[in-house]
């Protein structure tokens, strides 16, 4: 959406067309949210701006088929590093020779992916954040193969669809989730040891830190599974660091497929 709003031709590609079909319709709504504060007072340049951005975006179910024509390729599949390799190794036979890949990773080393491919120089991360249209911040992994041609050119797209970007080496959780998860994990330890009420903890953390959610409302909404994949992978890395201890709570939580907002139960309950 991002990337086609500001003029960008765009092809998205999923598994079906069923959910193809889903995402358009869910760009289109989200493209009406932002045409209702942008073009507040001017409905005919918002309902322009709509047909633009649509246009610029057409879907596939094909990558292969798409990739030949494609300066840039970012991937935001499941978080699993084979699923993702695969997809990699298989569109670096079919991708030209100038096309630069990009993950979409919160949590997975950028090198193991550029390994699939023979462009380790032109691979790097693109990370975004949650919900992308509102978030200003993407953050732009360099490997230690990444070109440095390749690395502007991120930062640069980074740049024209109206974000800011940061730059990262290839390091765990890159900068936002290498302190926010372990800061959501001690609030998760403070509570197991019962110090102190997770709605109290909330409650601190949003008037004492200025935090717009609290760390367990925040652990809800990102999905607990989610929070628990990558505190296990970050472990096995670094199984001696204290901050990526797993939980127990968080553990049972998971098993029980308590996994917050997408499921109406986590730590809190939802209607």
């Amino acid at each position: 959406q991002v990337a086609a709003a500001s003029g960008h031709t765009v092809v998205l590609v999923d598994q079906s067309d069923e959910i193809l079909k889903k995402s358009a319709k869910g760009i289109e709504e989200s493209l009406k949210r932002v045409t209702k504060k942008k073009f507040a007072d001017k409905p005919e340049a918002g309902a322009e701006f709509i047909e633009k951005t649509l246009k610029n975006l057409t879907t596939s179910t094909d990558a292969v088929a798409v990739v030949h024509s494609t300066d840039l390729v970012i991937e935001a599949i499941v978080e699993n590093q084979e699923i993702k390799k695969e997809l990699f190794k298989r569109l670096d036979k079919f991708a030209p020779e100038h096309t630069i890949f990009a993950s979409n990773t919160s949590s997975l080393q950028i090198t193991q992916l550029a390994n699939s491919t023979t462009r380790q120089d032109r691979f790097g991360g693109l990370h975004f954040f949650n919900p992308v249209p509102m978030m200003k911040l993407v953050e732009v992994i360099k490997t230690p193969m990444t070109s440095q041609k390749t690395f502007e050119s991120l930062v640069d797209f980074s740049k024209a669809v109206g974000k800011s970007p940061v730059s990262c080496k290839d390091t765990p959780g890159f900068i936002v989730n290498r302190l926010l998860v372990p800061y959501m994990m001690e609030a998760v330890r403070l509570f197991e040891r019962g110090d102190a009420s997770k709605e109290d903890i909330d409650v601190a953390m949003k008037l004492g830190a200025g935090y717009p959610m609290g760390p367990f409302e925040l652990l809800d909404y990102v999905g607990l599974d989610t929070s628990k994949y990558i505190i296990d992978g970050w472990h096995s890395l670094e199984p001696n660091n204290p901050l990526f201890a797993p939980s127990p709570l968080l553990n049972k939580l998971v098993e029980e497929k308590k996994l917050g907002k997408k499921t109406g139960e986590g730590f809190y309950k939802y209607k």
